[in-house]
């Protein structure tokens, strides 16, 4: 397709083509008013000049009789730019007047007509145009008095060429504007389509180009270059994600096929057996977790789980999150307490759950003191202030924060960005097991919800917070049906 073709199939070019016809036919309109109403007000005046004069003739014949008339006649036939007069005899013969001749019949109908005519003194045969109208005197005589159209006819005239011109103008000047526009327009798309085509070949970095005007075009390419850093997030996860299974679970797997060989070739009793299938069942549920962890996240980031949000109060969840995980730190030397106020938010209460149980696990793994941060001289009341995880609950303005403080070793802050990654374990944390997706699905888990996870200092240890939007509304029902519960202290 040829350039030009390109450009008059363009939307643009269709729609100042329907802009231009809208508006010559407006022209038209208001010039074709125009037009009648000049050739109506002229056809008045015409009118009422003739009906005048006949009224002031007749009122002469009735005083001064036949010989006033034509003297009247002659009179006012020779003054410049002057009616036309024409007086006849019942039989039809001319008495006076400066009509040389007339259409056939229009002496003898009364009233108005249109005519073509000649004047006494005019030496050519053309014809002109009259308004006139016949109106019939005592005796049987009857005067003609009338006035020439050729001042309405040059006006209309006049306004015809207007006309004319004007929608010559507007044409061409349409027809270049809607060029312009179409090209101008057509440039821009064909740079989207160029963009387009680069992603289509796998350049996921490319971007549509966005001007300064802010018009529609413009906020067209934001949204799509928003939607294309979405699509590219998206798809470098799979890569990682793809890349991490390839190389972090092969380890296990590689341990687990391991172990089963091993049980195969030393193992003799049946407790060798039972032995090796407990490690293999063990190492099987650790790579099932694992799997369900990635399904997880896949799920939080794909934005399936948004069908199952609800309205909650995250204080519940907190609750239940450290009743839950009581024990567990208790074996472990630690302490859980909670601080929770109403805090209602619409979300999944699931992954919720699931994200503030994975941040509680790693303060349980890793948020424990080192010894050389707690003095020798420290006594007991220290050493318990150190091994206590708070987990909070509570409004922030417009946001929900849940958040797991420890008293550990805390993340380098050239860290914090890296550890939310899927599968990264960083060196203090390689002794501990785990898969290394906790904190990838608690981010998960915030973003989904249009909030963030958010890494801090406790001073010393570890402050991770789920900041979630709160639910507008719901806040102040939550405040009248929640008790105020005391703060539990493991």
């Amino acid at each position: 397709m040829t350039a030009f073709g390109k450009l008059i199939r363009t939307t643009a070019f269709r729609l100042t083509l329907v802009y231009l016809l809208l508006f010559a036919l407006f022209a038209a309109s208001l010039l074709g008013y125009f037009a009648w109403n000049t050739r109506r007000l002229i056809t008045e005046q015409i009118t009422t000049t003739v009906n005048a004069e006949i009224g002031e003739i007749s009122d002469i014949y009735a005083r001064r009789g036949l010989r006033g008339l034509v003297f009247t006649i002659e009179n006012r036939a020779l003054r410049p730019g002057a009616n036309l007069y024409l007086v006849t005899t019942p039989a039809g013969l001319a008495v006076a007047g400066n009509v040389g001749s007339l259409a056939p019949g229009v002496m003898a109908s009364l009233g108005w007509s249109e005519t073509a005519y000649r004047r006494l003194d005019e030496q050519n045969t053309r014809d002109h145009r009259a308004l006139v109208r016949v109106s019939e005197l005592s005796s049987g005589f009857r005067l003609l008095i009338g006035r020439d159209l050729e001042e309405r006819r040059r006006l209309f005239g006049i306004v015809a060429k207007a006309a004319q011109w004007s929608l010559l103008v507007v044409i061409v000047l349409g027809i270049g504007g809607g060029i312009f526009v179409a090209r101008r327009v057509l440039r821009r798309i064909d740079a989207m389509t160029g963009t387009t085509r680069r992603i289509m070949a796998g350049d996921l970095s490319g971007r549509l180009p966005v001007g300064r005007s802010g018009d529609e075009l413009d906020r067209l390419a934001e949204n799509l270059n928003a939607m294309l850093e979405r699509i590219e997030a998206l798809m470098t996860g799979l890569k990682e994600v793809s890349d991490n299974i390839a190389h972090d679970l092969k380890t296990p797997l590689t341990r687990l096929r391991n172990r089963a060989e091993e049980a195969l070739a030393k193992s003799g009793s049946e407790a060798d057996y039972r032995s090796a299938l407990e490690r293999t069942i063990e190492e099987s549920d650790g790579l099932i977790r694992t799997f369900n962890a990635l399904l997880m996240i896949a799920r939080a980031e794909s934005g399936q789980a948004r069908g199952n949000m609800d309205d909650f109060d995250a204080a519940d969840v907190a609750r239940g999150i450290q009743e839950l995980y009581e024990p567990l730190a208790e074996d472990d030397g630690m302490t859980l307490r909670v601080k929770a106020s109403p805090a209602p938010v619409h979300g999944n209460r699931e992954l919720i759950s699931q994200a503030l149980a994975n941040l509680v696990e790693n303060a349980i793994k890793y948020g424990k003191p080192p010894s050389s941060i707690l003095p020798l001289s420290a006594g007991a009341g220290a050493a318990a202030a150190g091994n206590e995880i708070v987990i909070e609950a509570r409004r922030d303005g417009d946001s929900v924060l849940l958040s797991v403080t420890d008293h550990g070793p805390g993340i380098p802050e050239a860290d914090r960005s890296h550890a939310v990654e899927r599968f990264v374990r960083l060196e203090a944390s390689r002794t501990q097991p785990g898969s290394g997706l906790g904190l990838s699905l608690a981010s998960a888990v915030a973003t989904l919800h249009g909030g963030e996870l958010r890494l801090g200092d406790a001073y010393p240890g570890l402050s991770a917070t789920l900041a979630i939007p709160a639910r507008a509304g719901l806040g102040d029902r939550l405040a009248a049906q929640t008790p105020d519960v005391p703060q539990k202290v493991a």
